[in-house]
């Protein structure tokens, strides 16, 4: 256990080592301020024509949360695309592999190092959501949920995108492929929409946002908990196996 808290420690200190960190935390605080300022606006015309106040968690907390989901399409891949590529680029990869830990601790490491880095960012979004507990009384059971769907959902894209990372050693093609990966599993919905067959409802049932849209809701259902559970030991048995034919060449 100890070793894979150094690991992780070393990969969350490299990323405030260079700008990386400092300009995903200040594009997402900007990013989500202006979704807080917009969902806020919306608050208080809908509570002007209503003559009350309106439902914080519908109008403000809800709307914020699912603009984050989609927010982190664009940075898990930021986060992730330097786990592995940069250890190849800068010739790190045989050390590591060579060294006497086990490739479940390397992989165990710089997961949780890139969701330290992704929590970082979650707490941002708290700050972000902090005035409506402030100056209003929602229930914040909702945001519990919604703040656990974005873990459930991160720890997924991260260890797709930790394994991405494994295959190349050139962080752009790490991202971009990456990106492209999560875009497409958030659009996978979209098949229902022009077909019911059965194919089309698996595709579907793929999709990292209907199992999302739940959680931003409030809603609690096991069966998207195991979903993102699933793609993350997915993503880690695929990077494991690439550790170990990256074994076998060396």
């Amino acid at each position: 256990m100890s070793t894979i808290l150094v690991i992780a420690q070393k990969e969350l200190k490299s990323y405030f080592v260079s700008p990386i960190a400092y300009a995903l935390l200040g594009i997402y605080a900007l990013i989500c301020g202006w979704f807080s300022l917009i969902a806020t606006a919306n608050f208080i015309e809908m509570s002007q024509m209503q003559q009350g106040p309106a439902d914080l968690n519908g109008y403000v907390i809800a709307p914020v949360i699912a603009n984050a989901g989609v927010l982190s399409l664009f940075l898990a891949p930021m986060i992730t695309m330097r786990l592995f590529a940069e250890e190849k680029r800068m010739g790190t990869i045989e050390l590591l592999i060579t060294s006497p830990i086990t490739d479940l601790e390397i992989i165990l490491g710089k997961w949780l190092g890139a969701m330290g880095m992704y929590c970082t960012m979650l707490l941002i979004k708290l700050l972000c959501l902090s005035f409506v507990f402030i100056f209003g009384n929602p229930d914040y059971r909702p945001l519990l949920t919604a703040y656990l769907g974005m873990f459930l959902q991160g720890g997924a894209l991260l260890s797709i995108g930790m394994f991405v990372s494994n295959t190349t050693r050139n962080q752009i093609v790490a991202g971009t492929v990456m990106f492209g990966l999560s875009l497409l599993m958030w659009t996978f919905d979209w098949a229902t929409t022009f077909k019911s067959d059965g194919w089309a409802k698996v595709i579907s049932y793929l999709s990292l946002t209907s199992h999302f849209n739940s959680f931003s809701r409030g809603v609690l259902d096991s069966k998207d908990a195991i979903y993102f559970i699933s793609v993350i030991l997915l993503g880690m048995f695929l990077t494991a196996r690439s550790i170990e034919s990256l074994r076998w060449r060396s």
